[in-house]
């Protein structure tokens, strides 16, 4: 699978509320109630990337979850990425 051209990033990016393009990957910061609520979060993420066989970069901080989304394999952003944000923010 080829990396998006930044245009088409840009594009992308516009469906997807909250998330931001850095360098070579998308991110986003969510906030939640407590720390439960945050791992629940996570796990929710967890089981969408095993469905998907594409997994993000997680950082969790108490209340606070960090995704950011790539494709190592080609170096870049690809169409895996977004389609993972997007069942993400469902």
């Amino acid at each position: 699978m080829a990396a998006l051209s930044d245009d088409e990033v840009r594009k992308r990016l516009a469906a997807l509320p909250g998330w931001e393009h850095q360098g070579r990957e998308i991110r986003r910061a969510y906030a939640f109630d407590g720390f439960e609520a945050a791992m629940a979060f996570v796990n929710r993420v967890a089981a969408l990337a095993e469905a998907m066989n594409h997994h993000p970069d997680i950082l969790v901080q108490y209340d606070k979850v960090t995704l950011a989304l790539t494709s190592h394999d080609t170096g870049g952003l690809t169409d895996r990425d977004f389609r993972l944000a997007a069942k993400i923010d469902e």
